[in-house]
């Protein structure tokens, strides 16, 4: 006799939990424009709020000698050394990309028409963010970033990790309330770019100062540029000194970030346009258009590739602090601590994982240069493929989208929709991914005030936003 199939679910493994879990619930009607701006508003000051809350219990010296493990890409995961806001959006990217690429692969089954398994796996997707979040909290004070443990002491560890688990409830709520039509887009990408805005403006009009043997300088490039125009006799070597002022922001990089947000608002207009109508109407209706964008997956490869190499520097630091000098631990990575107070990969997987610093050192460096930039081109290009087959963005999934919309292309049959769509749809994946890569490379060597990959999604976001905007007042 033939074996009857199981019905047995691992998505049913969430079932119990779900009435533990935290959620938002669905608006009872269409939000208006401007509640929905107020909203979005307030999730954004909230975030911001908590991204300038420091951390109770954090013994200052101790926090300023840990290894910092995000410290490349904390403008990419919206994350704030010190503060509620450490871990960012790390968590709920990490939920999301695991169990998209578990119902991508079929290991977890779930049916789309059904509206039960689309609640149990939006519960599974926030429940595995908890697990997520709580698990890097303990990792991040067990692996000492904020100092030894025994320093700290039990009880403060234990007040630092949960006080890291609720800025991670924080963001899971607030990208929910986003995500459910309260406000406009979603939490993920509003907070990635309101935090590359800050750093952005920070970085150039900053009126804090430092002193590097030379007495006080301003951090800020715009600010301290007119300082040196309006205190030096010398009004050349004022200007020299305000464009390259080496291991500070200045003028060539703030030069540098306004080509690369030029770059990345030209290539988000760059698309293919489809028409499509619906099928009952009569001849002669105008119909619609479906874009296909050159960058087809906005910036979540970068996100990807940024979540992925902050966790291999989380994880070959600590064993690196631990057990270096083994061959296995020194090929992951080798480590010293910079100046400024956070570690840095000097050997290893890690360094080639992470830019050259500046184009100085990459000249010296070619090798490193080289293979880093092969490796982001490489990865953003798959990571974009990817993101596309998992994500319901592929062909096929378009194609049936537009099929249960009662959409037709003019002059094809509802089967020929695929095969039209995946001329354009692979292609802009692949090549979206490598433009994302190159301008991400670009932007970190020449020395922009900002990560490449922050301001490509800050550009991305606001974008977004804006059709969102137009959208929402066409209604």
């Amino acid at each position: 006799m033939a074996r009857r199939p199981s019905s047995f679910r691992l998505l049913d493994l969430v079932r119990p939990f779900t009435p533990l879990l935290p959620e938002v619930r669905e608006p009872g009607r269409r939000v208006p424009f401007r509640q929905k701006l107020a909203c979005t508003g307030a999730s954004l000051f909230a975030f911001l709020a908590c991204s300038q809350l420091p951390l109770y219990g954090l013994h200052r010296a101790a926090a300023a000698a840990g290894a910092d493990p995000f410290y490349w890409v904390r403008a990419i995961l919206a994350s704030n050394r010190g503060t509620v806001m450490e871990l960012g959006i790390t968590p709920i990217v990490t939920a999301g990309t695991v169990v998209q690429l578990l119902v991508g692969s079929n290991v977890v089954r779930v049916d789309s028409a059904s509206c039960e398994d689309r609640a149990l796996l939006t519960a599974a997707q926030k429940l595995l963010s908890v697990v997520i979040t709580a698990g890097e909290a303990t990792a991040y004070v067990l692996s000492g970033a904020y100092g030894s443990v025994g320093d700290l002491g039990a009880g403060n560890a234990i007040l630092i990790v949960l006080q890291l688990m609720f800025g991670g409830m924080i963001v899971i709520l607030l990208d929910e309330l986003l995500q459910k039509g309260y406000g406009f887009g979603s939490g993920i990408s509003l907070f990635t770019a309101a935090n590359t805005c800050e750093s952005i403006v920070t970085r150039a009009l900053s009126p804090a100062t430092v002193n590097r043997g030379r007495g006080a300088e301003f951090v800020g490039a715009i600010t301290a540029a007119a300082h040196l125009l309006a205190t030096r006799a010398d009004k050349l070597s004022a200007v020299r000194e305000a464009f390259f002022r080496g291991g500070l922001p200045d003028l060539c990089g703030l030069a540098a970030t306004c080509v690369v947000f030029l770059a990345a608002v030209y290539l988000q207009g760059m698309r293919v346009t489809l028409p499509v109508r619906p099928r009952n109407a009569p001849r002669g209706h105008h119909g619609g258009a479906y874009s296909v964008r050159l960058l087809y997956t906005s910036g979540m490869p970068v996100v990807l590739l940024s979540s992925a190499v902050s966790s291999l520097s989380l994880v070959s630091q600590a064993l690196y602090r631990r057990f270096g000098g083994n061959f296995l631990v020194d090929l992951l990575g080798r480590w010293t601590d910079a100046a400024a107070g956070h570690s840095v990969p000097v050997g290893g997987i890690a360094y080639y994982m992470t830019t050259p610093p500046s184009m100085a050192s990459a000249v010296a460096n070619p090798l490193h240069a080289a293979l880093y930039v092969v490796f982001v081109l490489a990865a953003c290009g798959m990571l974009s493929q990817a993101w596309v087959l998992v994500s319901g963005l592929s062909a096929r999934d378009v194609a049936r989208q537009l099929r249960e919309q009662q959409m037709v292309m003019p002059g094809m049959r509802e089967a020929s929709m695929q095969r039209e769509l995946e001329r354009y749809i692979p292609a802009a994946a692949a090549l979206g991914g490598v433009c994302i890569g190159a301008l991400t490379v670009a932007a970190d060597m020449m020395g922009a005030v900002a990560s490449g990959a922050g301001m490509l999604l800050a550009v991305s976001t606001v974008y977004q936003f804006y059709e969102s905007f137009e959208k929402d007042r066409d209604h």
